[in-house]
């Protein structure tokens, strides 16, 4: 039993470390007609996040979007902006449980009776908004959600933050 108790709160910390993503965008917009990109630099500088991420997020963005066909350009269709949050957490679990026979009070049981878990994590937020250029009006809106790890490599950092914009991105719509 006690077995099992441990598998399962592994399994549901595996399920907390993957990316999850919100999209919405207007439903009224023709993405078919829009063929090129450039990113908004005002709400750029605004992202609270060192400038080595800012420029990880923003290649990250350019190689998604150029695999879906966008070229970047100075007089582009699309503008994209980014901003990200970032969360301390921490998740107190109580279980009070046993195994035992007989009635009422029972000496014989078995199991920790009063487990108390403590985790804590932070919780990344990367949001990527892409407006019509010429309108400068928001048309699509992407925001992934995930369990940050402590990754102290340049190149670690720049697959974890390649991990949060390709899961966004995957759900912009391909022209």
């Amino acid at each position: 039993m006690y077995l099992f108790g441990a598998f399962l709160s592994l399994l549901l910390l595996a399920s907390c470390s993957s990316i999850r993503v919100f999209t919405d965008y207007d439903t009224e917009v023709n993405f078919t007609s829009y063929s090129s990109f450039a990113f908004y630099k005002p709400t750029i500088d605004k992202a609270e996040i060192s400038d080595l991420d800012k420029r990880r997020i923003l290649k990250s963005i350019e190689s998604q979007m150029t695999l879906k066909g966008y070229i970047l350009a100075e007089n582009a269709d699309l503008l994209i902006s980014i901003a990200t949050d970032e969360e301390s957490r921490v998740d107190i679990n109580n279980q009070a449980w046993g195994i035992g026979w007989g009635w009422g009070f029972n000496p014989w049981m078995w199991g920790p009776m009063n487990n108390q878990t403590v985790s804590t994590y932070d919780r990344g937020v990367l949001l990527i908004d892409i407006l019509d250029a010429e309108k400068k009006q928001l048309i699509w809106q992407g925001k992934g959600s995930g369990i940050l790890t402590n990754v102290t490599n340049p190149e670690g950092r720049q697959k974890l933050i390649d991990r949060y914009v390709s899961a966004i991105l995957a759900k912009y719509p391909i022209r």
